[in-house]
């Protein structure tokens, strides 16, 4: 398993308000990768704290109780992420009642957690994760954003949701409750599958047709967080664009 992690401000942002994480622990020569991407929100130095607390938290919760836990155990699996995103929804939380110079903050949260074949994801907001196979990709996890709500009611199209105003407005999120409901998902991966982990700089201005021609034409981790991004700021960079790219 291998990894690589690219973020950039964007075009037109003043500061960047993603932070993302990553980590491969080993636990009897079997390897766990730990990948977490986050985009915060509310304002000047308040999202880019509640991404930064969101991510780091969550990497410490997993990387000191996974490594003690039944791999093989699915709801065991999917408790400890559960546990992990309680644990820093109450930090980022607390922090923004607390202190007021981060009053209102919060941030998307996706984790991808990869062991042998499987592929566990929990997800607020909407940062993404994809899985690509055999030349294609394939969206894993589902935006909690005011914009899916209108397509899945069949409103408006995936095309329309590139352009839409309210593209940015997002329905959960870390930090601004104090409880939290999380999406999980499983997927089964195999070798030469890449997990595809991202914020909506990307999603939002660069269809997936356009993602998928970019893996299809890089073998190379680098180059194709670094062609991504590239990609997002030629079709405008209005916003913070993070990837993480994981190879099997």
């Amino acid at each position: 398993m291998e990894y690589k992690i690219l973020s950039d401000i964007g075009n037109l942002r003043k500061q960047n308000e993603d932070f993302c994480g990553g980590e491969i622990i080993s636990d009897d020569n079997e390897e766990i990768g730990i990948f977490i991407i986050a985009d915060g929100m509310g304002g000047h130095k308040k999202g880019e704290v509640a991404s930064k607390l969101a991510v780091e938290n969550t990497l410490y919760f997993l990387r000191k109780n996974l490594i003690k836990c039944n791999y093989e155990d699915e709801n065991e699996i999917t408790s400890i992420l559960k546990q992990s995103y309680n644990y820093a929804n109450t930090i980022v939380y607390r922090t923004s009642l607390y202190e007021k110079e981060h009053e209102g903050m919060g941030t998307t949260l996706t984790t991808a957690l990869v062991y042998n074949d499987n592929l566990y994801v929990a997800n607020i907001g909407d940062s993404r994760c994809y899985l690509f196979r055999n030349g294609r990709l394939e969206k894993i996890t589902n935006d909690n954003s005011l914009i899916q709500e209108l397509i899945d009611k069949g409103a408006i199209t995936e095309d329309e949701a590139l352009t839409h105003p309210q593209r940015n407005v997002i329905t959960r999120a870390i930090g601004t409750d104090e409880y939290i409901k999380i999406d999980f998902y499983k997927e089964n991966v195999t070798k030469n599958d890449k997990i595809l982990l991202t914020t909506d700089g990307l999603t939002n201005s660069v269809p997936i047709e356009d993602m998928e021609k970019v893996l299809n034409s890089t073998i190379d981790l680098d180059s194709c967080c670094t062609k991504l991004i590239s990609l997002a700021k030629d079709k405008g960079g209005h916003d913070n664009i993070s990837v993480i790219c994981i190879s099997i």
